[in-house]
């Protein structure tokens, strides 16, 4: 076998892959966005203004939550989604820096 110098750790690989492949979804693009222009948002003000299936809204933002790139508050009945800049800013630097290779 040939002496490599790339050590790849297959667990941060597929946890980075689901994490680009959240971020490169259109509609959770989208919801993203619109989250950061409202600041902490619920399911329901998100769905009614994009025109979306509360189920499709739903899905996507379990796949955001489970990456992380939202976070969640709840708020009697209501749970409210916020962005987590930090770990936004990670990834874009860590997308910048893969680059730059």
């Amino acid at each position: 076998m040939r002496n490599t110098k790339v050590g790849i750790n297959p667990e941060k690989l597929e946890a980075a892959s689901e994490l680009l492949r959240a971020l490169a979804h259109p509609l959770r693009l989208q919801i993203v966005e619109f989250i950061d222009q409202n600041d902490a948002i619920n399911v329901n003000k998100i769905y009614n203004t994009l025109k979306l299936e509360q189920s499709i809204t739903s899905q996507h933002l379990r796949v955001l939550r489970t990456t992380d790139l939202v976070s969640t508050e709840r708020e009697g009945k209501f749970i409210h989604y916020r962005v987590d800049y930090d770990k936004i800013d990670q990834t874009v630097k860590a997308i910048r820096n893969f680059l730059k290779k």
